[in-house]
């Protein structure tokens, strides 16, 4: 009896654990990519001077520390909202927890499908554009020197952005899951010596921000109309229709396998 007792106990503190790890992997994931990774760092900064006073027996660094976490709970909540909002109607959702699903498949299904056909209406029509995909890089930096757009992504709306003329042409579009979160974004530019003169900016702000973050991102050229990619430093130019969209359904599935490691290679054509 008592050792049936003890093996109940000891699934129980595993249990605990184990759900308790599993809130703070969800929580994190919900604020990579966000200005609130920065708060944690704070925090952790924070706590780590309480630890090193309380052991040197610094008492008014001590003091000090407890007033700023007893007051910064209050500026938490008072600065990150939205973040803690959308959290909450995450958690109301299920969606925090949600798994792959087929309306998660449809919704990729949708983004292919929209991007496709939004860069082979402007590639037709030789319309430039850069469009960027977050992956699991947070792109919050960049969305930051752009103008918050947040609107579902459809191929209508994606072209009309790019259109000539359009307050919102030049600059990048980032596009996050199904949503287009901004617009006229500014993007690092590569300084790659090995890139060829023949590509303007839009192809070295392409490949400058995937040196520095795992996101997809397309260039629509203006002069010629061609479709390119970069990805992890790489360059991929001359894409067909059917390439694209290939090329898009192996990426964007894969960002919903969490748990699996990927790598996307590939060769720079000339």
């Amino acid at each position: 009896m008592w050792e049936e007792f003890d093996l109940l106990h000891i699934l129980g503190i595993v249990l605990d654990i184990a759900v308790v790890w599993f809130v703070i992997y969800k929580l994190f994931t919900l604020i990579r990519g966000t200005k609130a990774v920065q708060l944690l760092k704070g925090i952790f900064v924070v706590l780590g001077i309480w630890f090193i006073s309380n052991i040197l027996g610094l008492t008014t660094v001590q003091w000090l520390v407890v007033q700023a976490i007893d007051w910064g709970f209050l500026a938490v909540i008072i600065l990150f909202q939205p973040e803690i909002r959308r959290a909450l109607e995450q958690l109301g959702r299920g969606s925090i927890f949600s798994r792959h699903s087929h309306s998660q498949e449809k919704a990729i299904h949708d983004t292919i499908e929209a991007i496709v056909s939004s860069c082979k209406y402007m590639s037709k029509r030789r319309i430039g554009a850069l469009i960027t995909i977050e992956r699991e890089t947070g792109m919050s930096e960049y969305v930051e020197t752009g103008i918050n757009v947040n609107g579902k992504l459809t191929s209508e709306l994606l072209t009309n952005i790019f259109m000539p003329n359009a307050p919102l042409h030049d600059g990048a579009v980032i596009i996050k899951d199904d949503e287009i979160v901004a617009a006229a974004c500014y993007l690092p530019l590569s300084e790659s010596p090995f890139i060829s003169k023949e590509l303007g900016t839009r192809h070295r702000a392409a490949m400058g921000v995937s040196e520095v973050t795992d996101a997809l991102t397309l260039v629509v050229s203006e002069e010629t109309g061609m479709i390119s990619a970069t990805k992890n430093g790489e360059l991929h130019r001359k894409l067909e229709e059917e390439d694209l969209r290939k090329m898009l359904t192996k990426e964007l599935q894969a960002n919903q396998e969490s748990s699996k490691s990927w790598n996307w290679r590939g060769r720079t054509n000339g």
